[in-house]
């Protein structure tokens, strides 16, 4: 099936030279007719006089003489090779069907000729039948069928085939594609022009009924049809895998199959022939003949050409001895294993050393008893250098922004895991899509041992407008923020550089506006990832204001003359370590927040005219190896550890907090008079609010198969005081339950994860002070494409949260599943629908929460 557009191209043009060849046939019947009313002589060279054209055609006379190459006033013989380049010249034009050449009349030396010729017809109107709206446009691009383009035979064929071939492919085989025209007949447009109608019928599509293996005695049909990924048997319970027959992935499975024989020390097997059958049009049943040959083992292995390695730490690395069965596919594999860049074979352990040039080749040099001996010859050549370093495709994003996360600079000697690094790093930026980073090596100069390399990046939106919404804390809650991640601060006062934002310098700036009944929250920060340009120390800033009102959980009302009002600032630095390796980074915060009540009071704290002060110091360690894309990491993992503390105020001031809470504990709160006492106390024990938090997460991500990545994940928080007799605050707490979102700063609160229960539900009306989690979700991409990037998901949850340490149980876990899908679209960030199931009761409940429906609008997690 794929010569035939090859044999079709030669029909087309053995087709082509007919048609001249019966022009010049006509030519000389033309000029023989000719000849017999004038002196015409064949063979004799004439002055060409005169060229008249004829016919139906929307080209000028002068356009065609032009075209034609014959020229007035030139020698030419009659007829004769100008005359023949002439007509082959406007038949590859492919601009005419008809075309042909008189001799209209010599005179002495002197000949007139005319050119007769008919347009092809153009395009007037297309219709395309048996297939979705949505699938036109696709067609029309792909077989170039717009309006106006010339309708020549070739371009009917090929579109034919192309739809025969296209529905084929995906398992339609009985597809029938029909292509008419119709001559358009229109007086007040001198032109030829046809409508075209394009009928397919795809068909049903075909499915495998029995897959039929002769020749196989020493391999199971049961094992070998397990080797065939893409090719299975129509069975009720493979509703999970495809039917159908798609030649491509066949031939692809076919050498499945002979890998698992070459795995099993089969070398010799071999496909003698395969074939399909059709049982009706929607089934068919597949033969497959083969060869087994005889079974054999590993011998001597020997390494030739090493003087880099020796043979010691070669076979360290090769990890085959003599006596196992033989592996092909192992063997190559250890040689060089094509499905993994940063694999552990004998390929990378040369090229990370520098020796790109090396080729490595494992040959049999006996094969004797069925023992095969090997010599893995080794041409190790020079080490390589890298020359010339650059940088294409970025338009937005300043060049000494790519360049810095580099690891490969010019001079330095190559390595294989330096680029593969480089890639993750320009992945991990944001900026560009991390699926289409390719590294081009080019001019290699195998004598001097050098070599260029260019990044090839292709960049995507990396601002954001942040449409948030959710339900959580009583009530709705949205979001409008704008994200600008590869922002250019120095460029702010140019008027040029707003196209619509100055960006290039890879900064991030965000201005966010989060409401709801209850609750306003304004903020800006800014971050800025190479603070003074020269090391990767990150400086990060944010200022935010927020109003919270009192929320009634009976009547499910806001009163808004009790609040309190947060102010808070901040401002960090974060430094790209060294030691243990280069993916740690330590960050350090001092941030600071002055909460204000009004009539504010809760069974924690009773002061509801009075202020609080927070000033904390953030110290964090994190270790952030995924790759490659940010959206959907493939494998790495990131795991972060942190220590929130505040100053140990009671340490330094005389206050006796002891007494205090002896008093405090003794004090009637229905008593008027005692209870506007206990605000006394609680404001003097959070004037300056006293603790220190705890939190650890770590997620992992592996690639078990295919496509699918695997997300496991735990997390861990805990609240304490310095003084047991100040006791936890009444702040940065853990609520835990439902999507996540709302999880910006109101309190200093944090919102954790926990799908298939209502949002915050797990937690106290306060808030716990210690949480666990754990999770695992198992991801498949339906596309990772520039436009958006789009993957369904399944989870497992469990976790709870706790009031006190006392409390704290960590296998007392609310247990959740469910199902969901993501998509992510750079203008908009993440978006996507969960649908959880939690497996437990609500706190003071009996009976299972159920399904619960969660809605993620500009969050990732």
């Amino acid at each position: 099936m794929e010569k035939q557009p090859n044999n079709l191209a030669n029909i087309l043009l053995l087709k082509t030279y007919f048609k001249s060849l019966l022009t010049v046939t006509a030519l000389l019947i033309a000029f023989a007719a000719t000849a017999q009313q004038s002196n015409f002589n064949k063979g004799k060279k004439y002055i060409l006089e005169d060229v008249k054209v004829t016919g139906n055609t929307n080209f000028s006379e002068t356009t065609i003489i032009s075209f034609s190459r014959l020229k007035k006033g030139e020698e030419i013989v009659i007829p004769g090779e100008d005359i023949s380049n002439a007509i082959k010249k406007l038949w590859d034009s492919n601009l005419f069907s008809s075309i042909d050449v008189y001799l209209t009349k010599v005179e002495g030396d002197k000949a007139f000729l005319e050119i007769n010729l008919f347009d092809l017809p153009e395009l007037r109107d297309l219709k395309i039948e048996g297939v979705k709206k949505g699938k036109k446009e696709a067609i029309i691009k792909d077989n170039s069928l717009s309006k106006g383009i010339k309708v020549t035979e070739n371009l009917i064929t090929t579109t034919r085939n192309y739809l025969t071939n296209k529905y084929k492919k995906d398992g339609f085989l009985n597809t029938k594609v029909r292509v008419d025209t119709r001559e358009v007949t229109d007086d007040s447009i001198q032109k030829a022009r046809v409508d075209m109608l394009v009928y397919i019928d795809k068909g049903e599509k075909v499915k495998i009924q029995n897959i039929a293996i002769d020749g196989n005695e020493k391999l199971s049909d049961k094992k070998l049809k397990k080797a065939m990924k893409n090719t299975k048997e129509k069975n009720f319970f493979n509703f999970l895998k495809r039917s159908k027959f798609i030649r491509a992935d066949f031939k692809e499975d076919l050498v499945n199959l002979i890998d698992v024989y070459k795995e099993n020390g089969y070398r010799d097997a071999r496909i003698l022939s395969d074939s399909i059958a059709y049982l009706d049009n929607e089934t068919i049943d597949v033969h497959v003949k083969l060869e087994e040959g005889e079974q054999y083992e590993f011998g001597k292995i020997t390494f030739v050409g090493n003087s880099v390695y020796t043979d010691q730490q070669l076979q360290s690395v090769l990890r085959i001895r003599g006596g196992s069965t033989y592996n092909g596919v192992e063997l190559r594999k250890r040689i060089a294993d094509d499905t993994k860049p940063d694999a552990a074979d004998l390929t990378n352990l040369y090229q990370d050393s520098g020796y790109l040039f090396s080729s490595i080749n494992p040959v049999e040099v006996s094969a004797e008893g069925n023992v095969i001996d090997l010599e893995i010859r080794i041409v190790e050549g020079k080490p390589a250098y890298f020359n010339a370093v650059s940088v294409s495709g970025n338009e937005k994003t300043n060049d000494h922004v790519i360049y810095r996360e580099l690891r490969t600079k010019p001079g330095q000697l190559y390595r294989k895991s330096n680029v593969i690094r480089t890639i993750r790093e320009l992945g991990q930026l944001g900026f560009f899509d991390a699926q289409l980073i390719t590294p081009n090596m080019k001019n290699f100069n195998t004598q001097d041992g050098l070599v260029d390399i260019e990044y090839q990046v292709v960049e995507k939106g990396s601002s954001q407008i942040e449409l948030q919404g959710g339900y959580g804390g009583g009530g709705f809650i949205g979001t409008l923020g704008l994200s600008f991640n590869n922002f250019a601060l120095k460029d702010i006062f140019k008027k040029e550089a707003y196209k619509p934002i100055p960006t290039g310098d890879g900064q991030s700036l965000a201005l966010r506006l989060q409401a709801s009944r209850f609750f306003q929250t304004y903020s800006f920060s800014f971050s800025e990832p190479w603070l003074g340009g020269k090391r990767p120390t990150q400086l990060t800033t944010s200022i935010s204001h927020t109003k919270q009102f009192l929320f009634n959980p009976i009547t499910r009302d806001a009163d808004k003359d009790r609040r309190f009002n947060i102010t808070g600032v901040s401002i960090g630095i974060a430094k790209r370590l060294k030691e243990p390796d280069d993916y740690f980074q330590l960050s350090q915060a001092v941030s600071f927040q002055h909460y204000d009540l009004k009539n504010y009071n809760t069974g924690l704290f009773t002061f509801g005219n009075g202020y609080s002060n927070n000033l904390s110091y953030t110290v964090g360690l994190t270790r952030n190896n995924t790759a490659t894309d940010p959206i959907y990491p493939t494998q790495g993992s990131n795991f972060s550890v942190s220590a929130k503390l505040s100053i140990p105020y009671s340490l330094f001031n005389s206050t006796d907090y002891g007494a205090l809470k002896e008093e405090r504990d003794e004090l009637n709160p229905q008593n008027p008079d005692e209870l506007a006492r206990i605000g006394e106390i609680d404001q003097e024990r959070y004037k300056w609010l006293e603790f220190y938090k705890v939190k650890f997460k770590g997620d992992w991500y592996t690639n078990p198969v295919d496509k699918l990545v695997l997300k496991s994940g735990m997390e861990f928080g805990f609240l304490g005081a310095y003084n047991q007799d100040r006791g936890i605050i009444p702040f940065e707490r853990f609520f835990i339950g439902g999507d996540g979102l709302g999880n910006f700063a109101l309190d200093g609160r944090e919102i954790i994860q926990l799908r298939g229960y209502p949002n915050q539900a797990l937690s106290s009306q306060d808030g716990g002070t210690i949480y666990n989690k754990f999770s695992l979700e198992l991801r498949y991409p339906i596309t990772l494409g520039a436009s958006a990037k789009i993957y369904g998901l399944t989870f497992l949850e469990a976790g709870n949260s706790f009031d006190s340490f006392r409390d704290f149980d960590p296998f007392r876990l609310k247990r959740s599943a469910g199902f969901g899908l993501r998509i992510f679209m750079p203008a908009f960030g993440l978006l996507g629908i969960d649908f959880g199931h939690g497996f437990d009761p609500l706190p003071g409940g009996v009976q299972k929460n159920g399904w619960e429906t969660h809605f993620i609008i500009g969050q990732q997690f």
